[in-house]
């Protein structure tokens, strides 16, 4: 299978094997590759005799978010974030909400295109504070990520990586050093629900995690999507909370949100909002401060409160915010203690809007 030259761009993650195969070395798939070969992610592939990555520039489409939908509620509330992906993922997951793009294997996917300067001079003259990594995971075009956060750290722009940190020690290094931010989607909290439902690892993800909290100073969220008889039992959630206590500690936000049915996961009902704020009780029990409800109407749940006196700092409904009681320096009007985060003076007004963007060069 030929490729387009275009697109296409070396990488350096991978290392020959002995039967004449290449390894790439970038996620614990550990794809390992014939000549014309691509791996599970679809947009890295073998050619001459090299790994490469063939979506450089290329998207599945341009558009500007909150960035309370990442999900991330204590980097810079109520800002707009120019959003992209590409196709293709490095994980399986039988209930994608971005199936469309993650599970595609068409190169017309990718029908927009756009280099780092070109992001960057778009995210400006729209006002967004930053540029974020999503709809599939950037792990798998870390080499066009790792080029557009260079450019926004020239332009005072914000990285923001949406991914499931699904990925290999060394390659983790380099990627993190371009992300400002990150939201970690951590799927479940058992191995059989990653081995039987996305075809990975919670063992690498858990690393991801420990790896952010103490060797970086990236401001990350974490973010499980909860499904009905498969990650949403008490036990589960007491376990996952008693682990990022122990790990990562009390000021990490972590998100539960609700699943619908999607891509192969059909037969399955819509999460109940009581199993949400159920998750977000019991998380609280175990000492995390800021604990959130999504894809759900709930105020108090989406809302953020000072963990020392118990005051709302941040109202949210859906995307759009209310109160703000947080002073010029990001502490509690009532008490003063500071809120976790990245704070502007007074918050973004950008809402719940979703605008899509078309690149023209």
């Amino acid at each position: 299978m030929a490729f387009s030259s275009v697109n296409t761009v070396a990488t350096k993650y991978w290392h020959q094997l002995e039967d004449g195969r290449i390894q790439c070395d970038v996620c614990p798939r550990h794809c390992k590759l014939r000549e014309g070969q691509r791996g599970l992610c679809f947009v890295r592939a073998r050619e001459d005799n090299q790994i490469v990555l063939t979506s450089y520039g290329r998207s599945s489409g341009f558009c500007v978010d909150p960035i309370e939908k990442k999900p991330l509620n204590h980097f810079y509330p109520g800002t707009p974030v120019l959003s992209f992906g590409t196709a293709g993922c490095n994980l399986a997951c039988k209930f994608c909400q971005n199936w469309d793009m993650s599970k595609s294997r068409e190169m017309d996917t990718l029908a927009d295109q756009a280099s780092p300067e070109q992001l960057v001079i778009a995210a400006k003259s729209l006002g967004c504070r930053s540029i974020a990594y999503t709809y599939n995971d950037p792990v798998i075009f870390m080499e066009y990520a790792l080029d557009v956060a260079a450019a926004c750290r020239e332009n005072d722009i914000f990285s923001v990586a949406v991914t499931a940190g699904y990925i290999c020690k060394e390659p983790r290094v380099e990627f993190y050093q371009g992300m400002d931010a990150a939201n970690i989607d951590l799927k479940a909290f058992t191995e059989r629900f990653y081995k039987k439902i996305c075809g990975g690892e919670l063992g690498a993800v858990l690393d991801t995690l420990k790896y952010l909290k103490d060797e970086t100073k990236v401001w990350f969220e974490i973010t499980t999507l909860l499904i009905p008889d498969e990650n949403d039992s008490d036990e589960e959630i007491h376990q996952m909370s008693e682990w990022i206590m122990e790990n990562l500690g009390p000021f990490i936000p972590v998100h539960f949100t609700a699943f619908h049915p999607d891509w192969k996961m059909l037969n399955k009902s819509r999460t109940p909002a009581q199993t949400l704020t159920k998750a977000r009780k019991i998380a609280m029990s175990k000492g995390l401060n800021y604990v959130y409800t999504g894809n759900v109407f709930d105020v108090k749940g989406e809302s953020t409160y000072c963990h020392q006196c118990g005051a709302m700092l941040i109202e949210r409904n859906w995307y759009v915010l209310g109160y703000w009681g947080l002073d010029d320096h990001g502490h509690c009007v009532n008490c003063g203690t500071p809120l976790a985060g990245f704070f502007e003076q007074q918050p973004g007004v950008w809402g719940a809007r979703r605008l899509p963007v078309r690149m023209v060069s």
